[in-house]
């Protein structure tokens, strides 16, 4: 069985995933921590639980959600994954962070790729991967359908969605992935998002005042 840990970091209050199973391999998905007490926040919780990090997932790369890309390569030696339409926006965060007043931001050199389809293996569990713009390019979404759930980054949120004013963001193009991508999944899904608190699709199907199911 699947377990879900969230960690709210960084001025923001961006959602950061811990997700394991009883083998104690664990993903680490958007890790938003930021300076010296939310990265011993993370490493405490992994440690607590005996985990294993296998994965260094993001659904997408905004500042907010990148923050704890160096700390998770240097500690853990995961590789961040993502989609590689999502690389431009990753390699211009330390200039995003430096506008939010954000010092001392880094990225790693080395990343890998992900794409729709592709499966994240972890222990006797995995996740399918949805390729979800709209946005921002290249946003993915993590979907278990034994489980049901979705870890959704910023496209879906209680009651709202994901903005559409930074680059690259497209009202149209997020009402599409959100139609065809998640109201197709099972109403008793839970949502996962990146911000603020947990949700369902059929709620948000029936009530989501931004997109309607």
């Amino acid at each position: 069985m699947i377990r879900i840990e969230k960690l709210v970091f960084n001025p923001f209050q961006e959602n950061t995933y811990i997700v394991f199973d009883e083998s104690g391999e664990c993903l680490i998905v958007d890790p938003g921590c930021h300076g010296s007490h939310e990265e011993k926040t993370l490493f405490a919780f992994i440690e607590l639980h005996r985990l294993k990090p296998v994965w260094h997932l993001y659904t997408h790369c905004h500042i907010d959600h990148i923050l704890g890309n160096v700390y998770v390569y240097d500690t853990w030696g995961l590789k961040p994954a993502m989609h590689e339409d999502s690389l431009p926006v990753f390699r211009d965060a330390p200039n995003h962070a430096m506008i939010y007043g954000i010092e001392n931001c880094k990225i790693v050199d080395r990343v890998m790729f992900l794409k729709e389809g592709d499966t994240i293996k972890f222990g006797t569990s995995h996740l399918d991967v949805l390729h979800t713009p709209g946005h921002v390019d290249g946003h993915l979404c993590f979907v278990s359908h034994e489980e049901k759930f979705v870890i959704v980054g910023d496209v879906l949120f209680k009651d709202s969605i994901g903005r559409t004013d930074l680059p690259t963001g497209d009202y149209d193009l997020l009402a599409e992935s959100i139609r065809t991508k998640l109201y197709t999944l099972a109403p008793d899904f839970v949502v996962y998002p990146g911000h603020g608190p947990e949700t369902a699709i059929g709620y948000e199907k029936a009530n989501n005042p931004f997109v309607a199911g």
